[in-house]
């Protein structure tokens, strides 16, 4: 009988091993559907820092504690769900007790939404919407009414000892994270598992529709952007619907992100269930579980995750545009352009930031500009480019208002000249830094029309950025 009893508390264990489903990342967090509870485990500290360990010590309600078994960055676990329908969602957490204990575990959470994203979260611009670490003797917490003791969530108030805040109202296709967190101090170091019950008046009506099943098909979890020289990444195939039910899992990548797989990789673990992503190796990740039974035959995320790694922005060139000319012709308007994709802002000349890459009535001569990653990869020095500036027309007679024509911005430059020519091409005059034209060729004044200029510069030896004029043309009126 004893061998019996512990045969099945060893199968009891493998299968919740199996089973329970934990990710102690943001950029990894479980989708999950409110269609039946999901078994969570909750330990270690992840692959990286979820909250900036610089900036942030506080996230809502939780704290970062001076104890590594008293940290929101310790014991936790990432979940994320989208609302399939409105109305009112909430959920339970549930402490379970390990094989022969009573619950140990002290499940605190705290919920971010609608529709932030992991950066947001890691760098405190997205705060909790629901959040609560109270303490009392029921072993439930969450949104919503305690179902132990029948307590109503209200608004968390430190030292209410009510573990229940108020209900979410979500609206279809908002995407709401899920942190759970054991804050106890006597935590002993192995993962105690919990229940996670979704719950409300949308469940209540669907449980099938109340949140939108089809992101837990996308069980590699949301897109994830990380930075160069991160920590490998860690995604997991043991989060799908097929469970338990796991033969082998096939992993395969598309590097471009353009439809077409480039490689087949070996994963790790159990079942070779996991794959581990080492910077720099952006691209779209995807996983085929191959079942035991049989039923279906294979699990596939046909999405894929499309993993991202950004590093310091790389200023490519800087562009001299044409827009707003007709409302002001002599602004100087560019744009800076940087190599790859990404999320960044700009600010020039120890100016504020903005997202937007083009800049109005930038002065020409020499200006800076600094470029940030959004998403904490890194902020260049200030970088220097040269903006020429130039009258888009000159009326030479003899008022002494715009009587003449000439390049600004280009004394730093080595050697620059500026060739002026007719619309035929005949070269009419030949500028210096500091030159002008008084609209003349041979001691005959010019007719009035368009007329085209360029200009040379030797190299610099600390490759300076010029920015690129795209029309080179300028008008002379009499």
């Amino acid at each position: 009988m004893r061998t019996l009893l512990c045969s099945i508390c060893c199968l009891f264990l493998f299968y919740w091993n199996l089973t329970a489903q934990n990710s102690a990342d943001c950029r990894t967090a479980i989708p999950v559907c409110a269609d039946q509870p999901i078994m969570g485990l909750a330990g270690g500290t992840g692959d990286v820092d979820d909250f900036d360990p610089d900036v942030i010590l506080q996230t809502g309600c939780l704290e970062k504690g001076s104890l590594s078994n008293a940290n929101i960055e310790f014991n936790t676990s990432w979940f994320v769900f989208r609302a399939g329908t409105g109305g009112q969602v909430g959920f339970d957490i549930e402490a379970l007790a390990t094989s022969g204990s009573t619950p140990t575990a002290e499940w605190d959470f705290a919920v971010y939404g609608p529709d932030v994203d992991c950066a947001d979260i890691s760098n405190g611009t997205a705060q909790p919407i629901r959040c609560n670490y109270e303490v009392n003797d029921t072993n439930f917490t969450g949104l919503g009414v305690n179902p132990e003791s029948g307590e109503e969530g209200r608004a968390s108030l430190t030292g209410s000892q009510n573990t229940y805040d108020e209900y979410l109202d979500v609206i279809p296709g908002e995407i709401y994270y899920i942190l759970i967190n054991n804050f106890a101090d006597n935590f002993t170091g192995d993962p105690e598992p919990f229940m996670l019950t979704f719950t409300g008046s949308s469940v209540n009506d669907s449980q099938e529709t109340a949140l939108d099943c089809t992101l837990r098909d996308e069980f590699l979890g949301l897109d994830i952007i990380a930075c160069e020289g991160d920590d490998p990444i860690t995604i997991s195939a043991l989060n799908s619907p097929a469970g338990a039910d796991i033969a082998s899992v096939e992993w395969t990548v598309d590097y471009e992100d353009d439809g077409v797989v480039d490689d087949t990789l070996s994963g790790s673990g159990d079942f070779g269930a996991e794959l581990v992503i080492i910077s720099p190796n952006s691209g779209r990740y995807f996983a085929t579980i191959t079942t035991i039974t049989g039923t279906p035959p294979t699990v596939a995320d046909d999405s894929g995750v499309l993993v991202t790694f950004f590093g310091t922005p790389i200023l490519d060139r800087v562009e001299t545009l044409d827009s707003n000319l007709s409302i002001d012709p002599d602004q100087n308007n560019i744009e800076f352009f940087i190599e790859g994709d990404g999320d960044y802002e700009y600010a020039i000349n120890d100016g504020t930031f903005q997202d937007d890459a083009v800049f109005m009535n930038v002065p020409p001569g020499l200006n800076t500009v600094i470029i940030n990653d959004k998403n904490g990869c890194g902020i260049t020095d200030p970088i220097e480019f040269l903006v020429v500036g130039y009258p888009k027309f000159f009326t030479p007679n003899g008022d002494g208002i715009n009587d003449d024509w000439n390049v600004e911005g280009i004394e730093t430059l080595n050697n620059p000249v500026v060739y002026i020519f007719d619309r035929y091409g005949k070269l009419l005059k030949q500028l210096g830094a500091n030159d002008s034209w008084d609209g003349n060729y041979n001691g005959q004044q010019m007719t009035s029309t368009d007329y085209w200029f360029r200009f040379e510069y030797g190299d610099m030896e600390d490759n300076l950025l010029v920015a690129k004029t795209r029309k080179t043309h300028f008008s002379l009126k009499r």
